[in-house]
């Protein structure tokens, strides 16, 4: 399968120079960003520090969307639900004049998305929905091993942020267990989330779509139903945690308003917490964008940093690089 060759070129490329780098984060800026998270690292994970934490509770969440990969134009995995569209249209000729299917297979996604959230469920459930869980890894795998971006025409495992990479390398050096607590769909983002960040499918908390229990020709299988069962974003992320994982972080790292709730639970508890806001303000490396933007809005969040105490980093300002080197403009 082609996602292999992906996995190798993420273990080739990415991970072995921050293992190898003397300066755990490499990428980043020498500045009071870089300081405050190193110096966190250090305090909760050297032993016999004042702060130590037990391992057990080193516990590091990350969005994903906006946090460790592109978000924009839109989410990666509406591009997946764009595409699957457009492969299942000819066995429903009814989609041509129906929205927001209509509006896809015209080539003009901004009119199909004009109907919201709810244009979007209705997206995902028609695609997303009907196979066996077997079979949807499949998809999203064959799928995600091909896929480009619109803009730089590079596949979507490669538009990772190199800085987040080094964190979640950092991290796990350090003894943290690192989760993926993201507003997209779990079931999407587990067949790759290994390979490209190095988090494991059981480390990954997401939205999710009902499923059920069933037999297929005799056998065994797990059926995604359509009809939604967990959406993780804003007040659902502190409950996913808790469902998921069942302790309460120590560091959250976040880019949008739909991240204040789990920044807001992780630095709530006792002992030393850091919250971590990512700011998109780089339009020449990336795209800068906040409070006015459709996707990934920056505006609460942004507001209320510090006063919370979290760390805002600053990505024109914190991070020497964006993407690993093999994706620069």
């Amino acid at each position: 399968m082609r996602l292999f060759s992906v996995c190798v070129t993420v273990a080739l490329f990415f991970l072995p120079m921050v293992v190898r780098a003397s300066d755990p984060l490499p990428s980043w800026a020498e500045g009071p960003a870089k300081e405050s998270i190193l110096g966190f690292i250090q305090r909760v994970s050297a032993p016999g520090s004042p702060e130590e934490v037990p391992a057990s509770e080193r516990i590091a969440v990350f969005d994903n969307d906006g946090t460790l990969w592109s978000e924009q134009p839109m989410y990666v995995q509406a591009f997946f639900a764009f595409d699957r569209v457009r492969q299942l249209a000819p066995e429903h000729p009814e989609w041509r004049e129906r929205e927001p299917f209509a509006s896809i297979l015209r080539g003009d996604l901004a009119t199909s998305l004009q109907g919201g959230e709810p244009a979007l469920l209705e997206i995902i459930m028609a695609t997303h929905a009907g196979l066996t869980t077997d079979e949807f890894d499949r998809v999203v795998s064959d799928w995600i091993s091909e896929a480009r971006h619109p803009v730089t025409k590079r596949r979507f495992t490669q538009m990772v942020y190199l800085p987040m990479l080094e964190i979640l390398a950092h991290l796990r050096k350090s003894g943290f267990k690192t989760f993926i607590v993201s507003g997209g769909g779990i079931d999407f983002m587990r067949p790759w989330a290994e390979a490209v960040y190095g988090v494991p499918p059981e480390q990954v908390v997401g939205s999710s779509i009902r499923l059920a229990y069933q037999y297929r020709d005799g056998s065994p299988v797990i059926e995604r139903l359509a009809e939604i069962d967990f959406i993780d974003d804003k007040v659902g992320k502190p409950v996913g945690i808790q469902q998921h994982i069942g302790r309460r972080p120590i560091l959250a790292f976040g880019n949008s308003d739909g991240d204040y709730q789990m920044l807001e639970w992780t630095t709530a508890g006792s002992g030393p917490r850091l919250g971590v806001l990512i700011h998109h303000t780089d339009n020449e490396r990336e795209q800068a964008y906040d409070r006015d933007s459709l996707v990934g809005r920056l505006d609460r969040a942004l507001r209320e940093a510090p006063v919370q105490g979290w760390a805002v980093i600053d990505m024109k300002r914190d991070w020497r690089q964006i993407y690993p080197a093999s994706v620069q403009p």
